[in-house]
């Protein structure tokens, strides 16, 4: 955030400088304004130019992308209005040098004029910028709830935790209930290990909840009755 800050700050110096550059001095006292646009093509005279259609024009245009590029928080617009401010200011004073013959910097004012230093000053500090800024992959990446929370604040699910199984079976699972003891569990009385069915004795009580059995035993005389017939009475 400071980055981005800061970076818009030098970007919108810089192109205020180039905007208000082509109203200063440029070469022997004469405006940046005064140069049309075509004769940096085609050669430079001493025809006075259009506003719009001077060294404004493309200054203003690097202005916009400045506008733009700060609003987006785009360090590939900042750095391409400094591009272009610095590549007209360029091709100027290839022009003008070779118009005049060489180029020259005196205090009398018939040099090169504070216009240009403006101009190249902006464009320096566009490109400034655009170093400076971090850009918007620098915002996500500082972004680090995100990386677990979507943006309505709605945790994603977490990754299925293991656990050890037991040692009579397979531990629990999704979808999966405990596995089978394999190793019975004593009764803490003294009774053995097992089936309590099995092992209580015939009357005792049963503990899965049925009746206790109950033995009876049958006289020799009523069995032997029972298998030979009723006796004679």
């Amino acid at each position: 955030m400071i980055r981005n800050v800061a970076g818009a700050v030098l970007a919108l110096a810089g192109a205020t400088a180039a905007v208000l550059s082509p109203f200063r001095a440029w070469y022997d006292g004469r405006h940046g304004r005064d140069y049309a646009l075509d004769e940096l093509f085609t050669g430079i005279t001493e025809a006075k130019a259009d506003l719009w259609w001077s060294l404004l024009l493309p200054f203003a245009f690097a202005a916009l992308l400045t506008l733009v590029g700060v609003v987006l928080r785009s360090r590939l617009l900042v750095g391409l209005a400094g591009l272009v401010v610095l590549g007209f200011t360029v091709f100027w004073m290839v022009r003008v040098g070779q118009y005049e013959g060489s180029l020259t910097v005196d205090g009398d004012g018939t040099g090169l004029g504070d216009g240009v230093a403006n101009a190249l000053g902006g464009g320096i500090l566009l490109l400034l910028g655009a170093l400076v800024m971090s850009g918007r992959r620098g915002r996500k990446a500082r972004e680090g709830p995100e990386e677990r929370t979507g943006r309505a604040g709605r945790a994603w699910p977490e990754e299925p935790r293991a656990y050890a199984a037991p040692p009579g079976g397979p531990g629990p699972g999704p979808g999966t209930g405990p596995g089978p003891r394999e190793d019975p569990v004593a009764d803490p009385y003294g009774a053995p290990a097992g089936d309590p069915r099995e092992s209580a004795a015939p009357g005792s009580y049963d503990p899965y909840g049925s009746e206790p059995t109950r033995t009876f035993e049958v006289p020799d005389r009523e069995r032997d009755q029972g298998q030979d017939g009723p006796g004679p009475r």
